[in-house]
């Protein structure tokens, strides 16, 4: 590992050479000609790209209740923190004593990261949500695999988790069994004696599930799992609705992933890089992805875990978003995580209570973070989901996400996240109530939205299949 990271750039300046262009590009796909490229002023580009800007919606300038993707504002400061050159301007081949500081921002992110959630330790390495799930589950088959337990082949995955879930499970070489929640909402520990057999290596639960609604039978299901030499799996995306109230690692939980990018407050989508990493319990520490910083004396160094599974990214992972995260936590403390929870789930129920008389709410219960409704309202007016969510746009408004989860027909996905205030929210409601009359009156009106946007409604399959990339 220490010869890994001593790497260094030698390169001298007499063994730089030049070579042109026409030495090693085919003539056919050399320009005859310079192109012809516009000379603009300062103040028409300023302006031109200032205009362009506002055509679209951020959070930055919109509300963006986008359900179970935690669209919350990003504070500025932490984009500050992450420009400065201390950071931008430092290189993973570096010597390892002149990246002391760096390491310590990936050892404190870890060890906050372990202290939020109750992990016994983690990995930052994973780019996002998605890749963290799959080297959760290549963790699990690594552990099944040592243990001689390798008939561990099935993971349950119930009808209210993430929809990226069965993907990571087959591509880490599982067998996906889905599990019927049964209309109850939440996994009961009734259900799970049904679909649990000895070939069960692991359960993959979203808690908050994907209705807003908290697995309130967690702690039964665990100890279901670990009587039948199983994992408990959780997907942490929804994590903003639990912070400094309670932590998975507490519950049981032998995996879970992490989305920076939303719970802590780091660019999301659009925005830049995420960042999804793994938290472990004790016993599976042994298998994470190295390099896992330790900390000797006053010193940080790389270390690897004896039965590690190998890097699933290069370096420490996505250095920025992590330092990102990292200004958030300690900016706004434990205390501040606390609010970030209260807030984020005091919101999503206020608009759960206001906007149940507007439209149905199939499963009517306090929820977490989120809160879930289906078309049942307004599909009476022949009028589709995707209708009100671009109806929503020429009210200056995000769509949440729709049609999913795909257990709520047509389904209305919103999450306001801690960052909105009750004026933003009432706005928002008084939006829904505008668009049911409409909807009633003038249904015509819904299914040609948007109608203020420079690009009207596109046939979105058409234009799915058979992209124009260029003009």
């Amino acid at each position: 590992m220490r010869k890994e990271y001593d790497n260094r750039f030698t390169m001298k300046e007499k063994d730089i050479q030049l070579i042109e262009a026409e030495e090693i590009i085919p003539e056919k796909f050399l320009r005859k000609k310079a192109p012809s490229i516009p000379h603009l002023s300062e103040p028409e580009l300023v302006r031109y790209y200032t205009n362009l800007s506002r055509m679209n919606f951020s959070v930055d300038t919109h509300f963006y209740p986008l359900g179970s993707c935690t669209m919350k504002f990003n504070p500025k400061i932490n984009e500050d923190i992450a420009n400065l050159k201390g950071f931008t301007e430092i290189h993973p081949y570096q010597p390892l004593e002149t990246l002391q500081g760096a390491m310590e921002v990936l050892y404190l992110a870890e060890r906050y990261l372990s202290e939020i959630t109750g992990m016994h330790s983690f990995t930052l390495q994973p780019a996002a949500g998605a890749h963290g799930e799959l080297t959760g589950m290549l963790i699990a088959r690594a552990y099944f695999k040592d243990k001689r337990m390798d008939y561990k082949k099935v993971v349950l995955i119930p009808d209210t988790a993430h929809g990226t879930n069965p993907a990571s499970a087959v591509l880490a070489g599982f067998v996906v069994k889905n599990v019927d929640t049964e209309g109850k909402g939440v996994i009961t520990p009734e259900v799970l004696k049904k679909h649990i057999t000895d070939e069960t290596a692991c359960l993959m639960i979203t808690n908050p599930n994907t209705l807003g609604l908290f697995e309130r039978y967690i702690e039964d299901i665990s100890k279901i799992l670990k009587e039948n030499s199983s994992l408990l799996y959780c997907d942490g995306a929804n994590l903003n609705a639990l912070c400094g109230k309670t932590r998975p690692g507490d519950w049981g939980v032998d995996i879970l992933h992490v989305n920076l990018h939303k719970t802590f407050s780091t660019p999301h989508g659009g925005g830049g890089p995420g960042a999804g990493p793994i938290g472990v319990s004790k016993e599976l520490s042994e298998y994470l992805p190295y390099p896992i910083v330790k900390k000797e004396g006053n010193k940080y160094t790389f270390s690897k875990p004896e039965k590690s599974i190998g890097r699933v990214k290069a370096f420490g992972g996505n250095f920025l978003v992590i330092l990102k995260a990292l200004a958030y936590i300690m900016r706004i403390g434990e205390s501040g995580l606390k609010d970030v929870a209260e807030i984020s789930v005091l919101n999503a129920n206020y608009l759960r209570v206001k906007l149940k008389k507007l439209l149905e709410l199939p499963y009517d219960r306090i929820c977490m973070h989120e809160c879930v409704f289906s078309d049942k309202s307004f599909s009476r007016f022949n009028i589709s989901t995707l209708d009100v969510a671009k109806r929503l746009i020429d009210y200056r408004f995000h769509p949440p996400t729709i049609y999913f989860p795909l257990i709520v027909k047509g389904a209305l996905m919103i999450e306001p996240t801690e960052t909105e205030s009750k004026s933003t929210l009432d706005a928002f409601v008084e939006a829904f109530k505008n668009i049911m009359k409409e909807a009633e009156e003038n249904p015509e009106i819904l299914k040609k939205a948007p109608h203020t946007t420079p690009v009207k409604r596109l046939d979105e399959v058409r234009a799915a299949r058979n992209p124009v990339l260029r003009k």
